[in-house]
């Protein structure tokens, strides 16, 4: 049952790293373009709230799976550490992307302060990719180095 748990956990912390990957690659090339170009570019986007779901079965397997190993301490701190880096990155959403998704109408209409809007939500896309990869790295951490833990002991 841990295995599947663990599966369930890496599955859905990947799903969030790849439109946050995607975001985080793109970056350079849309803060090159014109106004005009960036709010069209901008409606690729339509439909990615959907993204949310692996967000939601992300915090949860991994807050299940620090459960589950933690009488493993160093595996536990790790898988916790995942669950909080998860978290931060909806503390970033929520506090600096959101908000110009709201202003903007979700960028069907041009902000009064537009590099600043621009900034604001490309900036908060890159940071949050990077810490949902930290939260991939140490849910992954976590899972060899209790599954290692349990092989020693097997043999």
């Amino acid at each position: 049952m841990l295995f599947g748990l663990q599966i369930a956990a890496i599955t859905s912390v990947t799903l969030c790293v790849i439109p946050a990957g995607a975001h985080f690659f793109e970056r350079a090339n849309k803060m090159a373009l014109s106004p005009a170009d960036y709010m069209s570019v901008q409606q690729i986007y339509a439909g990615w709230a959907y993204f949310g779901i692996a967000v939601v079965l992300a915090l949860l397997t991994t807050l299940a799976h620090t459960i589950a190993v933690r009488r493993n301490r160093i595996a536990a701190v790790l898988s916790f550490a995942s669950f909080v880096t998860l978290t931060g990155t909806q503390a970033i959403f929520w506090t600096w992307t959101y908000p110009m998704n709201v202003a903007t109408q979700n960028w069907t209409k041009m902000p009064a302060a537009f590099e600043a809007a621009r900034r604001q939500w490309e900036d908060s896309h890159a940071v949050a990719a990077v810490l949902a990869f930290a939260a991939l790295l140490l849910l992954a951490a976590s899972a060899l180095i209790h599954n290692s833990k349990d092989a020693r002991r097997a043999n």
